[in-house]
């Protein structure tokens, strides 16, 4: 008896190095962009968009770095429910730390 094997199609992306520079150049000008945040007052918008930043420097490095944006689907879904949870748990972080002054207790 001959064993049959299946060939599956790796479909191995190459990117040029200019894709990596690119989003390497991009990595750091939002590096600087956080910095001056910090140092900018914009009362209660820092956080915002401090997060903002953080999260499209996050997507960058998944989506090149990690090869997901050539990925196909199911890696789209896996990665996306690391971000839908992420967002989850952001939100409960914050209604706790939004709501510890409501009861007044501890003043």
């Amino acid at each position: 008896m001959a064993a049959e094997h299946t060939e599956h199609s790796v479909h191995n992306h190459v990117l040029p190095l200019k894709v990596y520079y690119g989003v390497f150049a991009a990595l750091m000008v939002l590096l600087v962009a956080t910095v001056a945040v910090a140092h900018v007052h914009l009362g209660a918008f820092n956080i915002y968009v401090a997060m903002s930043i953080a999260i499209l420097k996050g997507l960058m490095v998944v989506l090149y770095f990690m090869h997901v944006r050539y990925s196909n689907r199911l890696i789209w879904v896996a990665a996306s429910a690391g971000f839908l949870w992420l967002i989850i748990m952001l939100g409960i972080t914050a209604t706790d730390y939004i709501s510890r002054g409501w009861i007044g207790i501890g003043k």
